[in-house]
C-alpha cells in the first residue's frame, strides 16, 4: 500500500500556482513581534498593513520562528490522516525554523524527513514543486531526500533590496554600508548563497540600472536554456509586472510567475524590494 506523505513548509515559502490549495501541503506560520503584540505571519497580518505599521511604530518589528509546541500540534494533526512527511524550510543560517521543526516532531513523535533549503521564499517552493514531482513519478522518500539535499541552494536568486533602512535595523546591513548606501543612493543587490546566507553581491547606483541588472542576470540564463522566472516583490505589484512585461518582449519563450514576499521576509528586505529566481537549465 502507497504511503500517505503530507509536506511542510513555513511561511516565508511562496504558495506558487502550483501549490495553492494542494491538499497534502501544510504551511507553519513565523511570528512578527511588534513591541509586546505578536502576529501570525499571512494569517494576523497582510503585507500592506505590515509596511503601514513599521511607518507608524515606535519600535522596529522582530521575527520569529514558530515554536515546537506549534509543530507538534501540527505534527500530531496530520498524524491522522498521513504516514510521514517532508519537511523542507528557509535555511537554518537565517532562522531556527528548522530546529523548531525537528522539535516538534519528536514531541508528536511523528515520521518527519528534514530537509535545508538553504534559501526562502521562491527557493524552497522550487524543492517542494521538485518534491512533489519526485513522488509522483514513484520516487521513496529517502530518494527525495537525497536529490532535494542536492538541489538546496542551487536555486539562482538576486535580489534589490527596497529598504536599506529596514535590513539596517534588522541587524542584515552594517552600520558603513548603510550610511553610504543612504548618502549615495546606492541599491543592494543580495544574494542567498550556495551556504544559505544572505550576502551582498553588487552595489548600483539608481532603481532604473537595478532592474537593468535583473534583467542582464536573466538574459544570461535565458541564453543557457532557462526558460521560467519567478519574480518576487515588496508592494510593487506594478514593477514586476513591468518586469515581467520586459522579460517577455526580450525573451520570447520565457515564462514567469509574480508573487509577493511574505511578511516575515517583509520586515528584513523592505518594501520596494525586487527579486528574480530559476532554477538552471
Amino acid at each position: 500500500m502507497k504511503k500517505r506523505i503530507a509536506w511542510i513548509v513555513d511561511s516565508t515559502t511562496h504558495i506558487s500556482d502550483k501549490l495553492k490549495n494542494h491538499p497534502d501541503l501544510f504551511s507553519v506560520p513565523l511570528n512578527i513581534h511588534f513591541g509586546k503584540e505578536q502576529y501570525a505571519d499571512g494569517i494576523d497580518l497582510t503585507t500592506t498593513e505590515l509596511y503601514e505599521k513599521i511607518k507608524t511604530a515606535k519600535e522596529f518589528p522582530k521575527t520569529s520562528q514558530p515554536s515546537a509546541g506549534i509543530f507538534a500540534d501540527t505534527y500530531q494533526t496530520i498524524a491522522n490522516h498521513y504516514d510521514e512527511a517532508i519537511a523542507i524550510h528557509l535555511s537554518e543560517k537565517l532562522s531556527g525554523t528548522l530546529a523548531s521543526s525537528k522539535s516538534g516532531a519528536e514531541i508528536a513523535e511523528f515520521p518527519v524527513t528534514f530537509i535545508d533549503s538553504l534559501s526562502l521564499s521562491y527557493g524552497t517552493t522550487a524543492l517542494v514543486e521538485h518534491g512533489m514531482d519526485l513522488l509522483e513519478n514513484g520516487a521513496s522518500v529517502q530518494e527525495i531526500k537525497e536529490k532535494l539535499d542536492a538541489m538546496a541552494g542551487t536555486v539562482q536568486n538576486f535580489i534589490s533590496i527596497g529598504n536599506l533602512d529596514q535590513l539596517h535595523k534588522g541587524g542584515r546591513v552594517g552600520g558603513m554600508q548603510f550610511l553610504i548606501g543612504n548618502l549615495l543612493k546606492i541599491k543592494l543587490m543580495i544574494q542567498a548563497s550556495p551556504e544559505g546566507e544572505l550576502v551582498v553581491i553588487d552595489k548600483v547606483r539608481s532603481e532604473k540600472r537595478a532592474v537593468q541588472y535583473l534583467m542582464d542576470k536573466m538574459k544570461a540564463a535565458y541564453a543557457n536554456g532557462v526558460r521560467d522566472f519567478y519574480i518576487m516583490h515588496g508592494n510593487i505589484l506594478v514593477a514586476a509586472q513591468q518586469l515581467s512585461a520586459a522579460i517577455l518582449e526580450e525573451m520570447p519563450e520565457a515564462k514567469t510567475e509574480i508573487g509577493e514576499i511574505s511578511s516575515v521576509v517583509a520586515v528584513h528586505a523592505g518594501e520596494g524590494t525586487l527579486a528574480v529566481l530559476w532554477v538552471d537549465a
